[in-house]
């Protein structure tokens, strides 16, 4: 059997897997899956995205009894934003029609097939919402027993999209920055696998995403790629596809990554403009996009250390941008995506107004969940209601029309 390592790509030092151990000891960052140099490649008679791109995943075999059908979402041409905004061909990665409606599934069925594949029987996550019911669905489909670890102020319809799924469901009041360490430390006691948001399984996860990107446009990288950036594993994930498609020779232009964050809530776009190396923990975080409000993100570093050394981005937007761009993406492409997704048309918007794009450009929205799981992001939304009653209904109908 092969040995299998992490390594911090800070002091470039490997160590032994130990799902229950992924800092660095030295330099307290995340630990990235780390593989010996081969050649690779794709397996396009397969079906199964995982069975796909298994030469690059950390897997030796998929076992489909994990599966709840992840992957292949579409990568849809946004004609009217980009006939109404003159720039050139527009996609979005629809991540919303994953299973439980966001892109943690990618992760998730990654970090269970691990588990699973080497007997682990308690899995976990600390999450604000999405992930929360990525986890607990996934592991109801392994037959795991799973802790779920949320805010107290955690919205109904996130806690309900999670318990149906019967997992042990624990509201903590408390520091949410120190909630997700100190859930490491439980696991380390009772053996309980906390697959957290920058957990180096989840983060392979997020790599097929890329990959599908890649094959969904014959084979070529895109020239950009806009990511909502909370916690920094999913922004990784991309990036490391790539770098993984051009180390193998598959691409030699590298996409522009463009990482984006909320104004109310931007820790690693403050360290980006400000030319640091280390991101500062903000005080009080307020934005609507609540799935990216991360004020202490463990993966930031990480994320700030690749975007400048493969000439990305960091970019943040208001919450005013950020709601118009939701509506337009409704109104005008019928997709209907929570407020964290919605930042990247925000981005690019925003992008645009700096710097000249060129018509062979193709730029990538990931769009990274469904607006069914934030709701109350709408509740200043004016809706126009027409009201009549049946016999008036032809006449109310003709009315409107003229």
């Amino acid at each position: 059997m092969n040995m299998e390592f992490f390594k911090c790509i800070f002091c470039q030092k490997k160590y032994r897997l130990d799902l229950f151990n992924v800092f660095c000891p030295e330099c307290k960052e995340p630990l990235l899956y780390h593989y010996p140099e081969k050649k690779r490649n794709f397996s396009l008679n397969r079906t199964n995205p995982l069975e796909k791109f298994l030469d690059f995943l950390p897997l030796s075999n998929v076992n489909q009894r994990l599966c709840l059908g992840e992957g292949d979402t579409s990568l849809i041409k946004l004609n009217s934003i980009m006939e109404k905004y003159n720039l050139p061909k527009i996609f979005a990665k629809n991540e919303i029609s994953n299973p439980t409606g966001s892109f943690k599934d990618r992760g998730t069925i990654v970090a269970i097939q691990k588990a699973v594949s080497i007997g682990i029987k308690r899995i976990g996550t600390v999450s604000l919402g999405s992930m929360a019911a990525s986890t607990a669905a996934y592991g109801a489909r392994a037959g795991l027993n799973t802790f779920v670890l949320v805010k107290r102020d955690t919205s109904l319809e996130k806690l309900f999209s999670t318990a149906i799924h019967n997992p042990v469901l624990v509201k903590v009041q408390g520091d949410y920055g120190k909630l997700f360490y100190e859930s490491f430390s439980l696991g380390r006691r009772h053996n309980i696998y906390f697959m957290n948001s920058v957990d180096p399984f989840r983060i392979e996860g997020y790599k097929v995403t890329g990959f599908e990107i890649f094959l969904q446009l014959n084979k070529q990288a895109p020239r950009f790629i806009f990511v909502p950036l909370s916690s920094g594993g999913h922004l990784t994930g991309l990036m490391k596809a790539y770098l993984n498609l051009r180390q193998q020779s598959f691409i030699k232009q590298f996409p522009t990554f463009v990482g984006v964050q909320a104004q109310g809530c931007s820790p690693i776009a403050q360290a980006y403009a400000s030319g640091k190396t280390k991101v500062e923990r903000i005080k009080k975080p307020e934005t609507i996009a609540h799935a990216i409000s991360n004020p202490d993100p463990p993966g930031g570093n990480i994320v700030l250390k690749m975007i400048r050394e493969n000439d990305g981005i960091i970019i943040d937007v208001s919450d005013e941008d950020i709601l118009k761009t939701q509506e337009e993406l409704a109104e005008l492409e019928g997709i209907f995506c929570q407020p964290a997704s919605a930042t990247t048309l925000a981005g690019l918007l925003k992008l645009s107004k700096k710097m000249k794009f060129e018509p062979q450009d193709k730029i990538i929205l990931v769009l990274t969940g469904s607006g069914l799981k934030s709701i109350r992001s709408l509740e200043s939304l004016k809706i126009d209601i027409h009201q009549t009653t049946l016999p008036n209904l032809i006449e109310t109908i003709a009315s409107i029309l003229n």
